[in-house]
């Protein structure tokens, strides 16, 4: 075959350093552009990003040429750089050392679409560390609770 195509779909989530509430609505949407711009810059286009205080999920159409790590490594750190630059009060800002990855068939793009748009909503149901287990039980994904909310 001559050319590489690839359509992967992903569901990133990631909260900010000890899940400190540091994504207010002075920030979000600039915040959530910012980083999407950065992901476009990396071929893997947002589809939506949302969330809520203390953490983000991004719905993201992967690109075939670079890793999820790499990825997100460039996602945080140059939006944690950024958003030190809005304030006084963001100058302490940071987000939490890792972050999960979780697949998306493309008939379950829409469902997850839905469910970041509707992130506040969720939230007053289900804190972000019930959620995040839920995801990785849903996954199968082994975990070692120590080491997760580092």
């Amino acid at each position: 075959m001559a050319q590489s195509l690839s359509q992967i779909y992903v569901h990133i989530v990631f909260s900010t350093k000890n899940r400190t509430p540091w994504i207010d609505a002075n920030i979000k949407n600039e915040l959530y552009a910012y980083m999407a711009t950065v992901l476009k810059t990396h071929e893997s286009p947002a589809i939506i990003i949302g969330g809520i205080a203390d953490h983000v999920h991004i719905l993201s159409r992967m690109s075939k040429n670079i890793a999820p790590a790499k990825l997100l490594e460039m996602v945080k750190k140059r939006s944690s750089k950024w958003i030190k630059t809005k304030g006084e009060k963001y100058v302490k800002f940071g987000w939490q050392n890792g972050y999960g990855v979780f697949s998306v068939s493309q008939s379950h793009v829409e469902r997850v679409r839905k469910y970041i748009e509707n992130q506040e909503e969720h939230h007053r149901r289900k804190n972000f560390q019930n959620e995040f287990r839920s995801l990785l039980e849903k996954y199968e994904i082994s975990y070692d609770e120590r080491y997760v909310w580092d």
